[in-house]
């Protein structure tokens, strides 16, 4: 469980005070995550997350938490944030820290999916880009391109020559697409940036709802979907690319969204800039760690898996 702020029984009923969401009955840490501080919120009325953010200021959550408003409201199963009851405010303070309270998703993730859950996946995100074109907030993504280029340098230093050759090699590569006239051609849009098989809820095959919307903001369609098939489309174990997987989920999001001529240009490319920008984090996150609580970073090689098999093995659109 990664807690970096300890919060008590006592400030979670502080809270609740300033929220019609019911009486206190239970507070407990959430397993996993890396980034923000999660506990499971239950009243008598019903059972939420309270969320507290760790690195994200109170300048910048408001995207997030208006993001998510802007999608709940327009039918996407993602998690609702709540208000303060006097004010209407849904970002908070708790324990000094910015913080947010939203509904809990039913369901459980599908950490094994078959097509059928890649497809739910690939249909919703190409409904859920299309419903935050019209949501005004602009941020960028904050993990793209300008972080890779800072962050890269860093962590360098950490690793043997042929793994900081394959990490400055896909950088400049990067670089050289992200200058390209396809490249500036590609639709943008609010995207979730970092869609996981554990951000997803299912009832069996029933997709119920994304969350964890903390690493969003304004980038290219495309790479919220290269993201996605980098982890719901792979074999965990090898990082080799699952055709069947592969082809359900581009089926049911193209039947939403027709991908652009520039995008099937570049799925390739995006494909390896989605792997090796959770490779740069998740380096980081190894070499450079924070303090929490039974803090456990995620192993980095598995991303240089990926990175190397999107590069041996390009993916051939139908």
């Amino acid at each position: 469980m990664a807690v970096f702020t300890e919060v008590s029984d006592k400030d979670a009923r502080d809270l609740l005070r300033r929220l019609s969401l019911g009486s206190f009955k239970e507070l407990r840490g959430i397993q996993g995550g890396i980034e923000n501080t999660n506990y499971f919120l239950t009243t008598d009325q019903g059972e939420y997350v309270l969320t507290l953010f760790e690195r994200l200021s109170f300048e910048q959550l408001p995207f997030y938490l208006y993001l998510m408003k802007h999608l709940a409201q327009a039918g996407i199963p993602v998690p609702d944030p709540q208000g303060e009851t006097r004010s209407g405010d849904i970002l908070l303070k708790v324990c000094g820290k910015p913080a947010a309270i939203v509904n809990r998703l039913a369901g459980k993730s599908q950490l094994t999916p078959q097509p059928v859950h890649c497809a739910a996946v690939g249909d919703m995100l190409a409904r859920m880009h299309l419903a935050g074109q019209n949501y005004e907030r602009n941020q960028p993504n904050l993990r793209g391109l300008p972080w890779w280029n800072e962050t890269v340098p860093v962590v360098l230093p950490h690793l043997d020559e042929q793994k900081a050759g394959l990490l400055r090699a896909e950088l400049a590569y990067q670089n050289h697409i992200a200058a390209s006239a396809a490249y500036a051609a590609l639709p943008r849009g609010p995207i979730h940036a970092d869609l996981f098989r554990d951000n997803v809820m299912f009832e069996g095959d029933k997709l119920t709802g994304f969350f964890d919307f903390y690493f969003a903001g304004v980038d290219t369609w495309l790479f919220d979907l290269a993201v996605c098939l980098n982890d719901w489309c792979i074999d965990h174990a090898t990082g080799a690319h699952d055709a069947a997987r592969a082809k359900a989920m581009l089926a049911a999001y193209q039947a939403v969204r027709p991908l652009s001529a520039a995008e099937r240009e570049l799925l390739n490319a995006q494909l390896r800039a989605g792997a090796l920008r959770f490779w740069i984090s998740r380096l980081w996150d190894f070499y450079l760690p924070r303090e929490a609580a039974l803090l456990q970073p995620h192993d980095p090689t598995h991303f240089e898996r990926v990175l190397s098999q999107r590069i041996a093995h390009p993916l051939t659109l139908d």
